[in-house]
């Protein structure tokens, strides 16, 4: 199973120089983020496609996945990641949202890459009922699968606490509503641990949905905040042999959003510490 590191951790630097430093850490696998300041899709001329496409031959980094799911190029001020979310109370606003899914699967077809990941809904933020939420998701994220089965790009959801799918559960139902083999499961180890579902005890159920794995750590009290993985309270040995069973062989990617101030030495650290106990 290779190892990526998703560009989200370098929200500092060009995607060139982004590349440039992944390549130097030893991954083989870079997720891109399809936003703002790397790779926003509404703005990318073909030029510009072009150039990203020739810096990662250059230096070697295949697209492990297509990072759909921030939207700081919108600048919401309430949230820059989750909104606009699929189920805003506007119509208009909630479109920015499938239209910008669109425009990342087009650009993942572009790329060679074999999978994007969206937001799970985004937060309810008022009294609508569960299923009501949902219903709305389903209408907004179809044309997208649509789109997805005529490219042959994988639209993948990927589970948030705090947000509309945050269990595996509510995935299962809401994917249960959905007749298509493009549509699929962005497992995300930390975000598991952090709702209460240990990520080990739900790898094989999991495995005829998951196309792609996030994994970072998280604390002993299970709180929404990426760890390099080694650091926290979950057990990721465990975890990746759960993996390694189900004979997954794709890529699992490494997030670590949170260390834009040295995105290097947390790369390098997690690196080290899930090759030694892969």
């Amino acid at each position: 199973m290779p190892l990526a590191y998703s560009s989200n951790a370098y929200t500092s630097f060009s995607i060139e120089e982004t590349i440039a430093r992944i390549s130097a850490l030893g991954y083989t696998g870079l997720e891109l983020l399809a936003d703002v300041p790397h790779a926003w899709p509404a703005g990318l001329l073909d030029e510009r496609k072009r150039a990203i496409r020739d810096c990662l031959e250059k230096h070697n980094l295949a697209i492990a996945n297509v990072n759909g799911f921030m939207m700081n190029a919108v600048a919401d001020p309430r949230q820059p990641y989750w909104h606009p979310s699929w189920i805003e109370p506007d119509p208009d606003y909630r479109a920015i949202r499938r239209e910008h899914t669109k425009r990342t699967l087009q650009f993942a077809k572009e790329l060679g890459a074999a999978s994007i990941q969206t937001e799970p809904g985004g937060p309810l933020g008022d009294a609508r009922p569960w299923s009501h939420a949902a219903k709305v998701f389903y209408e907004e994220i179809m044309p997208c699968v649509e789109l997805a089965e005529s490219l042959e790009v994988f639209l993948l959801i990927e589970p948030e606490p705090g947000l509309l799918i945050e269990r595996f559960e509510q995935y299962l139902e809401f994917a249960g509503r959905i007749d298509s083999p493009w549509l699929g499961l962005n497992f995300d180890i930390g975000h598991a641990f952090c709702v209460g579902e240990d990520p080990q005890d739900w790898v094989a159920r999991m495995a005829p949905h998951t196309k792609h794995y996030h994994i970072e750590d998280i604390g002993a009290t299970r709180r929404h905040d990426h760890l390099i993985p080694g650091s926290g309270a979950i057990d990721l040995a465990a975890t990746l042999a759960e993996i390694a069973k189900t004979g997954y062989d794709g890529w699992i990617t490494v997030e670590l959003y949170p260390y834009i101030d040295d995105p290097d030495e947390a790369g390098r650290i997690a690196k080290a510490y899930l090759e030694s106990i892969m």
